[in-house]
């Protein structure tokens, strides 16, 4: 393994659209969403440790998550759990880990990815991440990994490739980013599924510390100041009231938004390797195994007559008996039930903030 080569999971986010199993004190990637005895944490830290030294793996989380980190993971290093204070998306909470390397080693080459994905292929997962280390060491560059679509998805970020620019290196093709593209309405993924040229947004990022550094220098420098100011005081006792402080007055912004869009070095490497960020039930019930009925049933006390094309999830030692349902997510979860139409999951976050607002905060 490179002694250069870092990984950094990103692990802070609440995941309010897998409500109500997704909680703002235990979120999905802390849960064995997928039932397999591991969490998605756990999930992903295994797999980057295969190829990248336990040593160099970082975790950027809520403050408040550090003691589920810290029993999720035993084995990682107290000092590679990244605690932040406030949530302000992920330029500040790449930032952080930046400038904390730099004082480490400023030869770093790193990838960045979040701790909730879901990725069937995994052999080829990690060639691919192999491929983009290489990729980024030798290039001043910016790189995401790239989907390759499969159906029109509007639940998805879109990159557009430039076929023109590319820079081949071991078989694998980098091309110039074009444009990035927020969720589209329907018609619109139609014509990028066609198109052939749009990939899906992962999320998951390369680049050598020094590139990176060079972003926030250009594209927000009022960030990298910020970060920069914690030279010397990072990995000491001091840091903890320093990054406090940093965050503080720090803007709430994402890397997309804030870099990837704006930079003219980034690449795209495209790849197929069974990708879906687990971002919400349809998605989980996309990824499951149905029954004959084409139901995906999570739990062992399910009993269900007359149900088709719905996904059911039950914890505990709850017993449920459904009947009737067609095209229905149902989530039983400690106190909390919730039954709804798939095709009207989105309306799950306003169901979340009634719930805030004539509740208050226990029961989300």
């Amino acid at each position: 393994m490179n002694k250069h080569h870092y990984c950094i999971i990103m692990a802070g986010g609440i995941g309010s659209r897998f409500w109500p199993l997704s909680r703002s004190t235990m979120p999905k990637q802390f849960l064995d969403i997928l039932g397999v005895g591991k969490t998605l944490l756990q999930q992903t830290y295994e797999r980057f440790v295969q190829i990248i030294p336990a040593e160099n793996i970082y975790i950027v989380s809520n403050a408040e998550y550090r003691d589920i980190i810290e029993a999720q993971l035993p084995d990682i290093n107290r000092e590679n759990i990244l605690s932040e204070p406030y949530r302000r998306n992920t330029a500040p909470c790449v930032a952080y880990a930046a400038y904390r390397l730099k004082q480490i080693d400023p030869d770093a080459i790193m990838v960045v990815a979040p701790s909730d994905h879901l990725i069937l292929k995994e052999e080829k997962f990690l060639n691919q991440v192999q491929a983009g280390l290489e990729f980024v060491a030798a290039y001043d560059a910016l790189l995401t990994l790239g989907m390759e679509p499969s159906r029109p998805e509007t639940g998805y970020g879109y990159i557009q490739a430039n076929g023109e620019k590319a820079v081949e290196k071991h078989g694998n093709i980098f091309r110039k980013v074009k444009t990035f593209t927020e969720k589209p309405d329907l018609k619109l993924a139609h014509i990028f599924l066609k198109s052939g040229d749009f990939y899906w947004n992962s999320g998951i990022f390369f680049w050598s510390l020094k590139s990176i550094i060079q972003a926030f220098e250009f594209y927000l420098p009022e960030i990298s100041s910020s970060f920069e100011e914690g030279s010397g005081v990072y990995n000491t006792p001091e840091e903890k009231v320093f990054v406090e402080k940093t965050y503080a007055g720090c803007k709430n912004i994402s890397l997309d938004y804030g870099i990837m869009e704006k930079a003219d070095n980034v690449y795209v490497l495209t790849t197929d390797i069974g990708w879906s960020d687990l971002g919400t039930w349809g998605s989980l019930y996309e990824q499951k195994g149905k029954d004959t009925h084409n139901n995906a049933l999570i739990g062992d006390n399910i009993f269900v007559y007359d149900v088709n094309n719905s996904l059911v999830s039950v914890s505990g030692k709850q017993l449920v008996v459904l009947q009737g349902l067609d095209d229905f997510i149902v989530v039983q979860s400690d106190d909390i039930l919730l039954v709804c139409k798939r095709e009207e999951e989105q309306r799950i976050k306003v169901f979340v903030n009634d719930v805030k607002i004539s509740k208050g905060e226990s029961f989300v």
